[in-house]
C-alpha cells in the first residue's frame, strides 16, 4: 500500500507579498499540481482568507510511478513558489530501504525540501496498527 497526505501554504517569498506576487505563486503552483489531477485521490488548491493552500492525499495498492510523481510535485511546488512551507507524509509498505513500517516525512521550508523520520505515527506496527 502507498498512502500519502500533504499540505502546502503557497507563497512566492518569505516576506510580505502583494496581490500580484501571491497570484503569480498560486498560478505557478496550480500548474505544477495539474500533474496530479488524473491520479486517484485529492489534489486541490484553494485560497482561504487570502492564503493559497494546497492539499494532496491518496492511497493506492503500490507506489508505482504515481507515488514518485506525488513526491516530485511536492518538491516542484517549492521550486516555483520559494516562500512556501508544508509537510508531506508518505507510507509505503513495500519500501525497499527498510522503512516499510513507518511514515516518511518530507518537510518544505522556504521552498526547500528535506526528509525526516516520523516519530509520531511510526513504527506503524504497533503504534497505529496491530500485527495480525
Amino acid at each position: 500500500m502507498f498512502e500519502y497526505h500533504g499540505w502546502v501554504t503557497v507563497q512566492s517569498s518569505t516576506g510580505d507579498e502583494n496581490d500580484s506576487e501571491s497570484e503569480a505563486a498560486r498560478t505557478a503552483a496550480a500548474a505544477v499540481l495539474q500533474a496530479l489531477q488524473s491520479a486517484p485521490g485529492l489534489a486541490e488548491i484553494r485560497t482561504v482568507n487570502g492564503v493559497n493552500q494546497i492539499h494532496i492525499a491518496g492511497c493506492s495498492n503500490h507506489k508505482g510511478s504515481q507515488g514518485d510523481q506525488v513526491i516530485e510535485v511536492f518538491a516542484d511546488i517549492g521550486r516555483v513558489a520559494p516562500g512556501s512551507y508544508g509537510i508531506l507524509y508518505v507510507r509505503d509498505d513495500e519500501d525497499s530501504s527498510g522503512r516499510e513500517n513507518e511514515f516518511q516525512v518530507t518537510v518544505m521550508r522556504r521552498g526547500a525540501v528535506s526528509s525526516w523520520r516520523d516519530e509520531l505515527l511510526s513504527p506503524c506496527i504497533p503504534v497505529i496498527e496491530d500485527d495480525e
